[in-house]
């Protein structure tokens, strides 16, 4: 990936979350995100910009960068708190799925307590993922590459997540965006094929 930190205006005053940037690209190395072929760095990236663009600080930006090594990697908790501190560990680990517990629904439901008990900006990390996670479908549903009842599986959580947001930071932001996202793709649904070539 050609991607440097100084391609990233939102980064420029963020030392913290610079060193994230290279520990995420290292981490997540060649993986690629299903909607697009894109690099999955993409995502958290988005993530994190979202964060800085609604005023957060260098370390919530930077645990959204890392909000997906947890699961998706092979980085530990351990690891994670002596390289980036105990406030990073503690929002990455509450964003992220205990891929011990086996059902899907149960470890969707989990984690959604799990950011409900634990702090307003474990939420806002959250809110941040799942606005570019509904965004990222409407991206698998125009390219074809999700079946209907998965997109509504999907759509149903994170209708579930904005409802337990709501609650936990009312009037936020990131929150409206979210809801937004997801009024528009319910009222206006990307067709399969709706992409350019």
């Amino acid at each position: 990936m050609s991607l440097t930190d100084a391609d990233l205006s939102f980064v420029r005053d963020l030392p913290l979350t610079q060193q994230a940037i290279a520990f995420a690209r290292e981490r997540h190395g060649e993986q690629r995100r299903d909607a697009d072929g894109a690099p999955f760095l993409v995502h958290p990236l988005e993530v994190a910009a979202l964060l800085e663009r609604s005023g957060y600080p260098d370390h919530v930006v930077a645990s959204a960068v890392l909000h997906d090594v947890l699961e998706d990697t092979n980085v530990e908790r351990g690891e994670l708190k002596r390289r980036f501190g105990p406030e990073v560990c503690h929002l990455v680990d509450a964003v992220s799925d205990d891929v011990s517990i086996e059902d899907e629904e149960a470890r969707k439901a989990d984690a959604r307590e799990r950011v409900r008990a634990a702090d307003r900006d474990a939420a806002a990390v959250f809110a941040a993922d799942k606005i570019s996670k509904v965004r990222e479908l409407r991206m698998l549903l125009a390219n074809g590459k999700i079946e209907p009842v998965r997109a509504e599986t999907k759509l149903r959580r994170y209708r579930l997540a904005l409802d337990m947001l709501e609650d936990v930071i009312p009037g936020s932001r990131l929150v409206e965006i979210l809801r937004f996202e997801l009024e528009s793709l319910e009222s206006l649904p990307p067709s399969a094929g709706d992409q350019p070539d």
